[in-house]
């Protein structure tokens, strides 16, 4: 892109946030319209809820401010090429993207789509493309030299169900095909594909693995989540929670950005809000068999004790293990005596506890959740570097 471009681009960041939203709404339906295979790649229940064009809104705005230095942004474009990775994107999907893009930029501007302006964010939209290309195409080659692994698609046979709570059941998926599987960093996820009858094609998801990586299975614990509109937010997880042993499923090879290096002798603060106790748990685990054991301290809130997973497994360890440190806030307490904390999560009632040298912070939950966590350890002192989130669904926060 040439000087003249840019600051075209540059000239555009108003109107992108003062209707940005309404242009990239106006994408999706024209591309999914016209393209609506496509329809088996996004998650039309984030489609319906409009997290996606929120997320999507965003990112554009994020890289039209940043277009003098696209680089600044590599850390928030890895974690996107990584979920296009576990979902089989190809570079020809670019170009499909790219021209829906485009057309919809002459369509919703109409005069103020000038040809200059038109042939700037064409530039712009393909230097990103080719960005993302060669981060993706690099991720896939790790892929086939690693161990167990494998591009795309791969039939697994649910092997065993388990209830966790009364929301949440976690699933042990096997391979079909008998071979080796690839491990996986603790805080990692799966995408995971069927078909939902519901809507008439296929869907994806993305679920934390939540055990430690092991050659036999994978495990993913998903909520059960109650939608109410035409396509719910949980129409895929009310499939999986009807899904019996036996019953295959696609799988995708372990993938994310937001994990906890296993060899890492850095003492671990992690804290969960509901569902967002999944990845947290595949680092306890791994934890547990590692040689070092990191001092762990974890901090973990949820509705009630009815709706909380892994609570029996974690008060085990607890109690056996010196080296992790729970508590746990519950909105509601149980009748029976429990240590729980009535209440949301407050951190500075252990700030004594959670504040250690070289600590790394892990913090996963709802969006808010998260952001009222980190901007609490912000004020406790712990520096940005240290504190790493995971936001489930399309990325809306961007804090570090």
């Amino acid at each position: 892109m040439n000087t003249s471009q840019k600051e075209l681009i540059k000239a555009t960041v108003p109107v992108l946030k003062s209707s940005g939203n309404d242009l990239i709404s106006y994408f999706y339906q024209r591309m999914l319209t016209n393209n609506p295979e496509l329809k088996n790649i996004f998650n039309m229940a984030n489609q319906a809820n409009g997290k996606q064009q929120n997320a999507l809104t965003g990112a554009v705005l994020a890289y039209a401010e940043n277009i003098e230095d696209p680089s600044i942004l590599i850390n928030v474009l890895k974690s996107i090429g990584n979920k296009h990775v576990s979902l089989n994107i190809a570079p020809e999907q670019y170009d499909i993207v790219g021209n829906h893009l485009i057309a919809s930029i002459k369509e919703v501007l109409g005069e103020l789509a000038t040809p200059e302006l038109v042939e700037a964010w064409t530039c712009a939209y393909t230097e990103l493309a080719q960005i993302m290309i060669s981060i993706e195409a690099e991720m896939y080659k790790k892929n086939t030299l690693k161990k167990g692994s494998w591009i795309g698609w791969r039939k697994f046979t649910i092997a065993k169900i388990i209830k966790e709570s009364d929301e949440i059941k976690s699933f042990y998926l096997q391979p079909e095909d008998k071979k080796d599987i690839a491990s996986f960093f603790p805080g990692q996820y799966l995408s995971v594909k069927t078909f939902i009858p519901e809507l008439g094609y296929e869907q994806p998801r993305q679920y934390s693995l939540s055990s430690s990586s092991n050659n036999e299975y994978y495990r993913i614990s998903v909520k059960k989540e109650m939608g109410i509109n035409a396509i719910p937010d949980g129409v895929f997880s009310n499939v999986l929670h009807t899904k019996k042993v036996g019953e295959s499923i696609d799988v995708s090879a372990p993938a994310g950005v937001f994990y906890a290096d296993p060899e890492s002798v850095n003492p671990l603060v992690l804290i969960s809000g509901g569902v967002g106790v999944t990845p947290l748990m595949s680092m306890v685990e791994t934890n547990k068999t590692a040689l070092q054991k990191n001092k762990t301290v974890w901090v973990h809130s949820c509705r009630n004790e009815n709706v909380h997973a892994f609570k029996d497994t974690i008060e085990e360890l607890n109690s056996q293990e010196n080296w992790l440190t729970s508590y746990v806030f519950y909105e509601t307490l149980p009748n029976h005596k429990t240590d729980a904390i009535e209440g949301r999560v407050n951190l500075n009632l252990y700030k004594e506890e959670i504040i250690i040298n070289d600590a790394k912070y892990y913090i996963c939950g709802p969006e808010m959740f998260i952001r009222k966590q980190y901007e609490s350890l912000i004020e406790l002192g712990v520096t940005k570097e240290a504190i790493f989130y995971e936001e489930f669904g399309p990325q809306l926060l961007t804090l570090n």
